[in-house]
């Protein structure tokens, strides 16, 4: 039977029953905060295409991290900025580098926060790319060894879990192996498992000073036409080890995650990167958004997706708006 017995309008009547009948909830659990770490800043410093977000310094770091899990922020993902950069990334894998330092410093001061460490070379690479060139490319199989050190070095330094965000072919595996090797068998790995090469990290570039210095990243993130590969991808890094997986950029990859969420039961989450924040910012100056409207809407949309976590610049926004 069809209208007049059935009037969908009926739930909707009232502010309680549209709430009472609502299929996609947000709330703080649901985001995790990027934050930038400059080893050389005595104090924030702005990021004029990500409005809002700051590059911080190790103390302006913990009052951020502090703020955001007051807010009922469960975990930060970081991303590190060193003082030099060389052609082989010896920054990231230090002692007590940039993310080492800041790892070291997060769990002192607010222990029950979940830190989890971007695992990649662009930052600290003289050249911007994500591993070892030879012969004008990364090549992959030499990044690998780059990559198990960086990771090691996170866990040793106290990460919650690793995040390799590279696109090498076999990373999941080689990480957990010198992990599990090295006695971090507890520690888990979150595979960017599908990060598509896409405009919508330019914002992201600037903050982290790690766009390449000539050609691409076009032969290790995956093109945007390809949704099966996209699954195929993610097929291997669960095969080879990853406790949860990543979708990259989100709303431009919404189909991908809808077909991730139904083929696939690991954990998935889905990064709403910087070009996605930066194009709201960009509207409200304009006058053309509705800030905490469009940030809601697009959050849902990737929720309702199939993502089990987001990774956002909104995060302290929407712990606000969805608390």
């Amino acid at each position: 039977m069809s209208f007049p017995t059935h009037r969908m309008r009926r739930l909707r009547k009232t502010k309680t029953l549209r709430k009472l009948f609502e299929e996609t909830r947000l709330g703080p659990i649901d985001f995790i905060l990027p934050l930038f770490v400059a080893e050389d800043l005595k104090i924030p410093e702005n990021i004029a295409s990500m409005p809002g977000v700051q590059r911080h310094s190790f103390s302006s770091l913990v009052r951020e991290a502090a703020s955001s899990h007051a807010l009922g922020i469960q975990a930060v993902l970081l991303f590190g900025i060193p003082h030099k950069k060389d052609s082989l990334a010896t920054e990231a894998f230090k002692k007590n580098g940039v993310i080492q330092k800041a790892v070291g410093l997060l769990k002192k001061e607010v222990p029950s926060l979940a830190v989890i460490t971007d695992v990649c070379a662009c930052e600290y690479t003289s050249h911007g790319h994500c591993g070892i060139i030879q012969k004008g490319d990364v090549s992959n199989d030499p990044t690998l060894g780059l990559l198990q050190k960086i990771a090691l070095s996170h866990a040793q330094a106290g990460a919650d879990m690793v995040a390799p965000s590279d696109m090498m072919d076999g990373r999941i595996g080689a990480i957990r192996k010198v992990l599990d090797r090295k006695g971090f068998t507890d520690t888990p790995i979150l595979s960017y498992a599908a990060k598509f090469s896409t405009c919508f990290y330019g914002p992201f570039r600037d903050a982290a000073d790690s766009a390449p210095t000539f050609g691409d990243r076009k032969t290790y993130q995956m093109p945007a036409t390809n949704p099966r590969e996209a699954l195929r991808e993610i097929q291997l890094d669960i095969e080879e080890g990853a406790d949860v997986v990543m979708v990259k950029p989100a709303l431009t990859a919404l189909d991908i995650i809808a077909k991730a969420k139904l083929k696939f039961f690991a954990p998935l989450w889905a990064y709403h990167v910087s070009g996605e924040y930066a194009m709201i910012k960009a509207g409200e100056k304009m006058g053309w958004l509705a800030k905490d409207t469009a940030m809601a809407e697009s959050l849902l949309a990737i929720k309702r997706a199939g993502a089990d976590r987001i990774i956002t610049y909104w995060a302290k926004e929407a712990a606000k708006f969805f608390k």
